[in-house]
């Protein structure tokens, strides 16, 4: 038998990696590359289609639900598949990055299923990319463990029964995977990430009784849906499983999204998992895409737009009756907090905003919901548990009792608040300490008692860009202006070196990453992901 035939991949500008050739492959890289043969013309077109339809809404400042979908959503008969058994019961979710003590972490934890992040909790180094996935491998054939080298901690993991269930999530669409190449053109992140997952483990899961499970991010249409479905079709026949093995939850975290999610479950029916409610990237698609509809687009302060404020209730509700109506899991949004070692008192009111969060979402018919800290798994599980008892999900709540309009998932006016001078501020703080970190590796950061990922960037630079560019007046008097924002960001720039001291100030990405929050919330060319311009700027 000759041997197989080389990849037309060229792994570009990078440093070897300890043990990368278990991850990359001949085989591996040879099928990434059919991949992006097959497919990237396909999305390339669908990010074209993007800007065609964000130019559209600039223009009519609405979105309403698809006129020629309208069967779909009429025709009651279809549904998605059953879940599979690993799949059924997701009442708690965490999620993180794929370091190894994450790995370990997250899948001891206690929680039904643990999200690992290749998409907004990881900054995409080619280091992170690949021993993320290595540290997957060696966790499905038990070859891991992790002692920290500063407190000298070991960790393993428990028993294959006590494990949460990987769902893992690719890149969005928009992003290139700039250290492999097809013909001197960078293969789009997402399929590197499903594919080397994909290849490496879908027979290896299918062994200990799962399955190659997906979080697909940042899709904006029903077509970007069918792109997917056509990826998992190919894939399987591949590598020879069943078709139906891959399952997808797909992001329900932009706008245009929010309006197509039956169209969304129809087009992955045969490998559709549920829809998640993703809160920050889903306030920033609003601003991004109604970013010049004027003063009845303009959000408050993040922390003031709670889940309970009228357009996040109608994207909730529609959420879960649309997922029950289809036999599809909903999944619920994020709880941040990251509990303090130093500070009880911070701890117990978060828990209890926590806890009513977590009720809340349960009490709505969610059938599970995420959390960003192991301590947080008893909470959460405790609000669904109170309200499913024995049963695995709670799907059979058709939730027939919501109705949404178009209008009612765009009301951004029927919230009683506005944006403040503080609001800015906090905005510029966490913008600057969450892309320094960006830019050392770090996708998943602890800001202020919060676990901040790459969404929380992006809605920071959004609300200043979009208050700039509306003339906000701030209670204090004080107007919303590029040289403010400069002032603010300078004045943080100066608090931050006076906190951690002139050596680690020094040693750190600090004006590069105060730079970059002022260039992607000032310039007038709005970027369309922040991760853009900061992957250019991105070492490794």
């Amino acid at each position: 038998m000759s041997a197989p035939a080389p990849s037309p991949l060229a792994v570009v500008d990078a440093e070897p990696l300890p043990r990368q050739e278990e991850v990359l492959t001949e085989a591996a890289l040879v099928f990434v590359a059919e991949l992006h043969r097959r497919f990237t013309p396909r999305r390339d077109e669908l990010l074209a289609r993007r800007a065609e339809r964000r130019a559209e809404i600039a223009r009519t400042s609405t979105l309403d639900f698809l006129p020629e979908t309208a069967a779909i959503r009429a025709d009651d008969s279809w549904k998605v598949a059953p879940a599979p058994a690993a799949l059924n019961d997701r009442r708690v979710e965490i999620t993180g990055p794929t370091d190894r003590k994450m790995t370990i972490n997250a899948l001891n934890s206690g929680a039904k299923v643990w999200l690992a992040d290749f998409e907004d909790a990881s900054a995409p180094t080619w280091e992170n990319v690949v021993l993320g996935q290595l540290n997957l491998i060696d966790a499905y054939t038990r070859n891991i463990d992790f002692t920290d080298p500063r407190s000298g901690k070991s960790y393993a993991l428990k028993p294959a029964d006590e494990l949460a269930t990987v769902v893992m999530r690719p890149r969005g669409w928009h992003l290139e995977e700039r250290h492999l190449a097809f013909e001197g053109r960078p293969v789009p992140g997402a399929l590197v990430d499903f594919g080397l997952y994909f290849f490496h483990n879908a027979r290896r899961l299918i062994d200990l009784g799962k399955g190659p499970y997906f979080y697909l991010p940042k899709t904006e249409s029903h077509l970007e849906a069918r792109l997917w479905n056509e990826i998992f079709v190919f894939a399987q026949d591949y590598v020879g499983i069943p078709q139906g093995t891959v399952r997808a939850t797909v992001l329900i975290e932009t706008i245009t999204a929010a309006y197509e999610m039956e169209e969304i479950l129809y087009e992955l029916r045969d490998h559709a998992a549920g829809l998640n409610a993703g809160r920050w990237d889903y306030l920033f698609s609003i601003v991004k895409n109604f970013r010049d509809g004027g003063a009845k687009f303009v959000l408050p302060d993040r922390n003031l737009v709670t889940m309970t404020a009228p357009f996040m209730r109608a994207y909730t509700e529609l959420l879960v009756r649309t997922c029950h109506k289809r036999g599809a899991h909903a999944i619920g949004g994020m709880a941040a907090f990251i509990p303090s070692r130093k500070d009880a008192e911070v701890n117990k009111v978060a828990f209890e905003k926590v806890k009513a969060d977590k009720d809340r979402e349960a009490g709505d018919g969610f059938d599970g919901s995420w959390v960003a800290h192991p301590d947080l798994v008893p909470i959460a599980l405790a609000s669904f548990d109170a309200v499913l008892g024995e049963k695995p999900n709670q799907k059979d709540r058709l939730r027939e009792d919501v109705s949404v309009a178009a209008g009612d998932l765009i009301a951004i006016d029927s919230l009683d608040a506005k944006p403040t001078y503080d609001g800015l501020r906090n905005a510029v703080q966490v913008g600057v300490r969450y892309i320094e970190a960006w830019l050392r590796g770090l996708g998943a950061v602890a800001i202020f008692n919060l676990m901040e990922d790459a969404a929380t960037a992006e809605i920071s630079r959004s609300q200043i860009w979009q208050w700039i560019n509306a003339g906000v007046v701030f209670e204090n008097g004080e107007k919303a202006t590029p040289e403010l924002a400069r002032k603010v960001a300078a004045e943080e720039l100066a608090a931050i070196r006076a906190e951690i001291g002139e050596e680690a100030f020094a040693a750190g990405k600090w004006q590069q990453a105060h730079d970059l929050l002022l260039h992607v919330s000032l310039d007038a060319d709005y970027a369309d992901f922040l991760t853009l311009p900061a992957y250019e700027q991105l070492v490794g």
